[in-house]
């Protein structure tokens, strides 16, 4: 399966079919391949990329920056402090400039809409690296991780446990709706998926056969789960709002109590990171055999290259 994606940008994974999806994740798993065989080639030989961030980064900008140099490209990183975006230069006027000058850009930060606007107004492809609304690159490399454990996507029951409006959570019910694996999320009602997003997704299961659940109810959410998946319980922006979220989400903890409750001997644990051990999962489960976080972490490098390949 083969799909012409060149000049497009990842914004959100709504805005791409399940086969195309399907295709990326075929490209992850032969480019990861590539890198573990040792070959090396320069397919980005001549090709710059800019790298805008708002908010601070390990896996994303690590991820592009190596994905990038790796084929020969050469990456540019650019904080807030860096460039004017959107302060003295309007953000219009920043993408007319960047597309004139890289075959691409990713954007890190806050609102949806600059991210929007640089694909809009650059003429390059653009690259969501995580706003407040959706994470697509994270639920890429998450689709790759639990097919790499369990050979399929189909059948396959993901359960979220936590901040169920956050970005992940939301991209996940997107990502997994798409390809038909059902997904539940466990959250207080104060913290679950915005009705519209669950509404769309429900079209999306309805094509793939995925089953969507919501729910506050632990013992009810996690049986039969194949993989269950955490976030921290503060994002970024929200500090202030620590020792309310800590009060409420402490029984939403991943302990190895939850992972027994799934009734399954192979569910395995996943995380987007960075963890904070003690609040969102305990340190004995990340650090068992069941996680898959730093394989998880891996293929954000891995899928992202595939998109940058597919893209550019």
């Amino acid at each position: 399966m083969a799909f012409n994606l060149k000049g497009r940008s990842l914004l959100t994974l709504k805005d791409y079919s399940p086969e195309e999806i399907t295709f990326l994740l075929e490209l992850s798993h032969q480019v990861k391949r590539e890198r573990r065989a040792g070959n090396l080639t320069q397919r980005f030989l001549g090709k710059t990329l800019a790298l805008l961030f708002e908010k601070r980064s390990t896996r994303t900008r690590c991820a592009f920056e190596t994905a990038f140099g790796e084929e020969g490209g050469h990456p540019v990183f650019l904080s807030s402090s860096d460039i004017q975006l959107g302060a003295k230069e309007s953000i219009e006027d920043t993408a007319r400039v960047l597309g004139r000058m890289f075959d691409a850009i990713q954007f890190r930060g806050f609102k949806q809409e600059m991210v929007e606007a640089l694909a809009e107004y650059s003429g390059v492809p653009v690259y969501n690296g995580l706003t407040d609304l959706y994470h697509p690159t994270q639920i890429l490399a998450d689709l790759m991780t639990v097919q790499e454990v369990f050979g399929r996507l189909k059948g396959i029951k993901l359960v979220y446990a936590g901040d169920g409006r956050n970005n992940v959570a939301r991209s996940l019910l997107i990502g997994c709706t798409k390809l038909g694996t059902d997904y539940t999320v466990i959250a207080p009602e104060t913290l679950q998926p915005d009705r519209e997003t669950v509404a769309l997704c429900r079209e999306y299961a309805k094509q793939s056969g995925s089953k969507i659940e919501v729910t506050t109810d632990v013992a009810k959410g996690v049986k039969d789960a194949n993989v269950l998946y955490t976030d921290v319980w503060v994002s970024m922006g929200e500090e202030e709002k620590s020792k309310e979220r800590l009060e409420m989400l402490r029984p939403y903890q991943v302990d190895e109590k939850m992972m027994a409750a799934t009734g399954k001997n192979d569910t395995i644990f996943m995380h987007c990171l960075p963890a904070v051990k003690g609040n969102e999962v305990t340190f004995e489960v990340i650090e068992s055999t069941a996680s898959k976080v730093w394989d998880e972490a891996e293929n954000r490098k891995h899928t992202i290259k595939a998109v940058m390949l597919a893209t550019i």
